[in-house]
């Protein structure tokens, strides 16, 4: 992780505004950027090798969208960030239509979708924003359809990356959602590391 001296300096410190992340984008201060896709990302796909349709919200530089794509899988990547989709086209390279500029909260699937993937989305907004982002997950995945991904658990009072206990997750979705995997995550980034874990959950 980045020492203190490292951090670049900005203007934006709002993170739901999209200057904040162009900033951070365009300043290539991404510390949660994996350079790459997650080994849990790479199991849950060869265990599932029938193509779905899935979304990938708040998608930053796009591998698993490429990744999702090669495989077969009707993948939609979006961010409200300019820099972000910029960005993720040049590397995405022949999925680059994939990639849309979109805010989460008003994007509408072309189709029902079968799989939402969470990596560093629910943490990146304020902890104020999370019944809207769960309450959306629901709104969006019709009953069977799967939420998969890193969940970020943490308690540190500053963020993006924000934190959230286990017990407010599972109150959050549980209305909706009944866990039916989880794991051990074997490839996390210093500002993640031992504080997240790969689930699925189901929509009920």
């Amino acid at each position: 992780m980045a020492s203190t001296s490292d951090v670049p300096s900005f203007k934006s410190r709002d993170p739901l505004s999209p200057g904040f992340w162009d900033e951070r984008f365009e300043q290539d201060f991404t510390p949660w950027d994996l350079g790459g896709v997650p080994q849990a990302l790479r199991a849950f796909v060869a265990r599932n090798p029938a193509p779905r349709t899935a979304l990938i919200p708040g998608c930053g530089n796009g591998y698993e969208l490429a990744y999702l794509a090669d495989a077969g899988w009707d993948a939609t990547a979006i961010d409200f960030s300019p820099a972000a989709v910029q960005g993720a086209r040049r590397l995405v390279g022949q999925w680059a239509a994939r990639v849309v500029e979109a805010d989460f909260f008003a994007w509408q699937p072309q189709q029902p979708l079968e799989l939402i993937y969470e990596r560093a989305f629910l943490c990146a907004l304020p902890p104020a924003m999370r019944p809207q982002v769960t309450a959306r997950y629901a709104e969006l995945l019709p009953p069977g359809g799967l939420l998969a991904g890193f969940f970020f658990f943490g308690s540190a009072p500053k963020g993006p990356p924000f934190g959230i206990a286990r017990e407010e997750l599972e109150s959050l979705l549980t209305p909706h959602f009944e866990l039916i995997e989880e794991g051990e995550v074997v490839d996390s980034l210093p500002v993640f590391a031992g504080q997240e874990r790969w689930m699925v959950w189901r929509r009920k």
